[in-house]
């Protein structure tokens, strides 16, 4: 039942991550959210909490591997061992290849790329023995593609998900679903208020309907379940 069960989501800011815990909690599961700050988390909890919902705030640097296991010692501890578990932690920094630094590079791939890679295998670790669980990173264009000064991000998306699909062609018959979203464009928030406002509602992703469909794919039934799912406005172009 949905009341018994946890998820956690790595990588919660106002936009995505914070509609997948309103979701989760919407269908009465304890949501266990985490970001490299604890402080930002604490408003959304108050207002989980003042729903009547369980929510519990973590500090975690997804890139750091103690504080990845500390963090799924203190989750299993507060709320129990996570049923569905969401990374969607992500840096990107835009530039030219020529004026590219080895620093910003390794930056956004540890938290592209190695970042899921621990909080996957952490996840794994408790799903895999017991034969049930759903594990979801978040993706993107970049996932699929390479653009022009946007390899900063598509080499952690690419590496992303070639670790989801590695992930779920060896935990699939041990029971554990793994599956990747490609949010193929923006996702409606503050960070975009401005180009919501020149291209319309419509061009950008509602992230309560996003977060619908990552609730959905932890309920599919595991004779049809979905590896990949790609999303995008109905008027955006591919």
């Amino acid at each position: 039942m949905a009341e018994n069960e946890v998820a956690l989501v790595v990588g919660v800011g106002p936009g995505l991550g914070g509609a997948l815990c309103r979701r989760f909690a919407e269908a009465g599961m304890k949501v266990a959210m985490s970001a490299r700050r604890e402080t930002p988390l604490k408003a959304l909890a108050d207002e989980l909490y003042a729903a009547g919902e369980i929510a519990h705030p973590y500090e975690c640097d997804a890139t750091d591997e103690g504080a990845v296991t500390r963090l799924f010692d203190k989750v299993s501890a507060d709320l129990g061992e996570p049923d569905v578990v969401v990374y969607n932690a992500g840096a990107f920094q835009r530039t030219s290849i020529l004026e590219a630094s080895t620093a910003d590079f390794e930056r956004c791939w540890r938290v592209g790329c190695l970042g899921g890679f621990l909080v996957g295998r952490e996840a794994a670790r408790i799903m895999a023995p017991r034969g049930s669980g759903t594990i979801i990173f978040t993706g993107a264009t970049a996932s699929l593609r390479g653009s022009s000064q946007f390899f900063n991000l598509a080499v952690g998306k690419f590496g992303l998900r070639a670790l989801a699909q590695s992930m779920a062609r060896e935990l699939g018959p041990r029971g554990v679903h793994v599956a990747h979203v490609i949010i193929d464009g923006q996702i409606a928030g503050p960070r975009y208020a401005d180009l919501a406002k020149e291209r319309g509602p419509d061009a950008l992703l509602d992230p309560n309907a996003v977060a619908d469909t990552y609730y959905r794919l932890h309920r599919q039934a595991r004779s049809a379940w979905t590896q990949e799912v790609d999303l995008r406005p109905w008027i955006e172009k591919f």
